[in-house]
């Protein structure tokens, strides 16, 4: 094996890429870019960047370094050695380095603090500098997507290459990074080693931590230029970005939609397939992906644990809490591109925008019946299977929706909450204050297209058109 003289002997003269600096205490500066050392051995490791020579090579595959210390570490993952032991949780490492750092964890010391901003690390300092450096100087030749290191653009590669090296042993599922592969086997695990030092609430990533201390900080440093809006985490905010820039980076592969996000890539494209892998313990009701699963889970649980602040309101899930909490504000971000008709939320407008294409993507096994809504469909398979899951609690009577049920709640009650502000007269449904109104405004917004007859209410509409039915009946 080569030493670094031998290197240097063969292609590159140190005297040529360094000058002697004696005002400084590093005294070795590499004329290239100006990086200091302290001394030539320092220089020499550091001039194989530039040339990017790797002169240590692994004798079982073949992987080339440039320190030798480098290729020590490497050698062990071809051995199944882990002869360092965490004294803490007895967990062991293949070198000293691996179990310094996990023993970073239990000691929850961090000992390097970033100068710019005084946050503080156990380890991963040198990529947090990366943050507040602007230039990036590597660039992805495939996608010319930009990286500030070097590092981060190698990891980058694998995604064109579609190269997966690292496969888990225990279910054969395989992985571009190491790291992945590494917090993937937590799930096999079940082990959570980043926990919240305020609430004790463990995690699997340390990023899945620093997202969660925010719901304790309430910080939002991370602001957009273009609304205002306002983001814990930069994560969000480049997210949230794709909204003003109409990005939709994720495609179909089966019907061409695109998305802003991955995860709602995924979401669709069981859409494609019947396959539902995942059935509660419960009820035998079946998901296609486990996060439907988790939260189905909860309704059984019964606890509401998301409260709005305003109305105090409580909900089982944490996503219906944040849809709810859109109607407390008057703000309406997302207008449609047809009618300039402006929602507060994204998926009102989705499902609105269905109106002017006729779009019902939600269709019914048995009759065929289309749905511009999933939870429109929903509701109608209970016309087939009859079920009727929600019960009166004063009189058992059962309804096949949850609104019936409310709206029949109303009949037990002697409590009549909307008032006509005209006449003062109270109502115990808003649906009955509506049509109330009609009668002082005379307005009758349903009107029949065969004869232009009009009706204050729906549901009359609906009996006058069963006339000209049978009208049409008798003259056939």
């Amino acid at each position: 094996m080569e030493t670094f003289q031998e290197t240097f002997k063969a292609g590159i003269s140190l005297e040529k890429n360094y000058c002697y600096d004696v005002a400084d205490e590093k005294k070795c500066i590499c004329k290239d870019c100006g990086k200091s050392f302290k001394n030539r051995s320092g220089l020499q490791r550091h001039l194989l960047v530039h040339t990017n020579e790797k002169p240590f090579t692994c004798d079982v595959c073949g992987k080339a370094f440039r320190q030798r210390t480098n290729l020590k570490s490497h050698f062990v993952t071809h051995t199944e050695e882990k002869p360092y032991v965490c004294e803490a949780c007895s967990k062991v490492f293949r070198s000293n380095r691996n179990l310094r750092r996990h023993i970073l964890i239990h000691t929850k010391e961090k000992t390097h603090v970033c100068e710019m901003c005084n946050k503080s690390f156990g380890s991963c300092l040198r990529s947090h500098l990366f943050s507040h450096s602007a230039e990036k100087h590597y660039i992805c030749e495939v996608c010319s997507k930009e990286f500030t290191n070097g590092y981060a653009l190698k990891l980058h590669l694998r995604t064109h290459a579609e190269e997966k090296l690292y496969v888990c042993e225990v279910c054969g599922k395989a992985f571009t990074h190491k790291c992945t592969l590494r917090i993937h086997l937590f799930t096999h695990t079940n082990e959570k080693p980043y926990s919240c030092q305020i609430c004790g609430k463990p995690f699997r990533q340390t990023s899945h931590l620093q997202q969660h201390l925010t719901t304790h900080t309430k910080e939002k440093t991370h602001e957009c230029n273009t609304c205002g809006k306002t983001f814990s985490q930069s994560y969000y905010l480049k997210i949230h970005l794709r909204i003003h820039t109409k990005e939709r980076l994720f495609a179909c592969d089966v019907c061409g939609k695109t998305f802003a996000l991955h995860s709602a890539l995924k979401s669709h494209s069981v859409t494609h397939t019947n396959e539902k892998p995942f059935a509660c313990n419960l009820c035998s009701k079946r998901f296609a992906l486990n996060c439907r699963l988790k939260s189905h889970l909860l309704i059984h649980s019964g606890k509401k644990s998301y409260v709005c602040k305003i109305c105090g309101k409580a909900f089982i899930l944490g996503s219906t809490l944040r849809q709810h909490l859109v109607f407390h504000s008057e703000e309406k971000r997302y207008p449609c591109e047809v009618c300039s008709k402006a929602f507060k939320d994204r998926n009102s407008l989705n499902i609105h925008v269905r109106i002017h294409t006729n779009e019902k993507p939600y269709v019914c096994d048995v009759c065929s019946k289309a749905f511009s809504i999933r939870r429109n469909l929903r509701q109608h398979l209970r016309v087939h299977t009859e079920e009727k899951p929600y019960a009166c609690d004063f009189c058992s009577k059962t309804f096949a929706h949850s609104s019936n049920l409310k709206s029949h709640l109303t009949t037990h009650s002697e409590e009549k909450p909307h008032v006509c502000e005209v006449c003062g007269k109270a109502f115990s449904k808003k649906c009955k204050l509506k049509m109330h109104y009609f009668t002082h405004t005379n307005e009758k917004p349903y009107a029949c297209e065969l004869c232009k007859k009009a009706f204050t209410v729906k549901k009359y509409l609906k009996r006058h058109l069963l006339t000209h039915a049978k009208e049409k009946l008798n003259s056939s």
